[in-house]
């Protein structure tokens, strides 16, 4: 009796999937999302509902997840994104963090194995977040994940881990304003500081020493400009008095000094560019969609940076539950807009 029921299993679930795969062939006659992101929503409250064991909502959870990943790729999806523990979720029973990060050193490692749909669709794992504020075992289960997955470039899994948007966006400035500041440093390091020079002129001697501060430099510049002035004025009136070299230099000191002048008022910068070239989420496009589980349409400080023009899709299935359906929904309602959508990207 059994042996005949896992028959009929096998035969249902090979129909199953080759409908699935024909919806996929009808969905992909017209543009599909190349990234779809997902705040996964809900997992205690199925715990509940279900009278499931401590951990056991996250533990289905973690199945709806590989479940819903494999339908994005199938389809053709390159990017899926996740929201998996944000900063503000450390403020939770201590105990609960401690059995949420243990369940998720265990997943990374089941993820890595040589079955898993990790190696099946050639996906590169990415944890993003402010990973320092995880505890050692964890970080170097992430590590090794991104590690051994590098060379993937089919398919892209980003986790985000010990994250909020904001603190994404501090992250982003932070590092833009020390690039920029590197900039500087290396700009005047590349134009050096000018040795020490001595010009005769009318007897006098002219004394410059360039410092490595910008406000030393253009002191010491805009002291001398006067000064050279004056000994130009004066070669004026006795050129003869004067080698064409010495008054060639006191032109090039001239020129320097309003270049200087000149520059310090062009401080660099920080630019849009430079922002999102340091935002964890540069690894991946802005996403196409975004779907929370459970009905909620809060954001939840998840990638607000990102998400101005794109679509939130809430269906009121908690994270377990979450199906082909509520995906398929998503995507219709993604290319029912897309043109729109696209306008709107433009614009930005």
């Amino acid at each position: 009796m059994q042996k005949n029921k896992g028959i009929t299993d096998k035969i249902l679930g090979g129909l199953y999937c080759c409908l699935r795969k024909c919806l996929f062939g009808i969905l992909s006659v017209v543009p599909v999302p190349s990234h779809i992101a997902f705040i996964m929503d809900g997992n205690r409250r199925f715990e509940k509902k279900m009278n499931l064991a401590e951990g056991g909502g996250h533990r289905a959870g973690f199945l709806a997840l590989l479940s819903i990943v494999r339908y994005c790729y199938e389809l053709g999806v390159k990017y899926v994104s996740v929201y998996a523990f944000s900063i503000d979720n450390f403020r939770r029973n201590p105990k609960h963090v401690q059995y949420l990060m243990d369940l998720m050193r265990e997943k990374i490692d089941e993820l890595l194995e040589q079955e898993s749909i990790i190696n099946e669709y050639g996906v590169r794992l990415v944890f993003v977040g402010k990973l320092e504020l995880l505890s050692e075992p964890v970080r170097a289960a992430m590590e090794k994940a991104m590690r051994v997955t590098a060379h993937n470039n089919q398919r892209v899994l980003i986790i985000c881990v010990a994250y909020t948007s904001t603190d994404e966006i501090v992250h982003a400035v932070q590092e833009s304003c020390k690039d920029k500041w590197n900039e500087v440093q290396s700009s005047k390091v590349a134009n050096g500081s000018i040795a020490r020079t001595d010009l005769s002129l009318n007897n006098n001697s002219i004394d410059l020493h360039f410092q490595d501060s910008n406000n030393s430099y253009l002191s010491a510049a805009k002291d001398c400009t006067s000064s050279v002035l004056e000994g130009v004025e004066g070669a004026k009136k006795h050129v003869s008095n004067y080698s064409e070299a010495e008054i060639t230099t006191c032109n090039e000191l001239v020129e320097i000094t309003e270049e200087s002048e000149y520059k310090e008022n062009e401080l660099p910068s920080v630019k849009l560019v430079d922002i999102e070239k340091n935002i964890y989420m540069a690894v991946a496009p802005d996403p196409d969609i975004l779907i929370r589980t459970s009905g909620e349409v809060r954001l939840s400080n998840f990638l607000l940076w990102q998400t101005s023009i794109c679509p939130l899709y809430s269906p009121t299935a908690l994270w377990p539950e979450i199906g082909l359906r509520h995906l398929v929904w998503a995507v219709l309602n993604f290319q029912k807009h897309h043109s729109y959508l696209e306008k709107k990207k433009k614009q930005f």
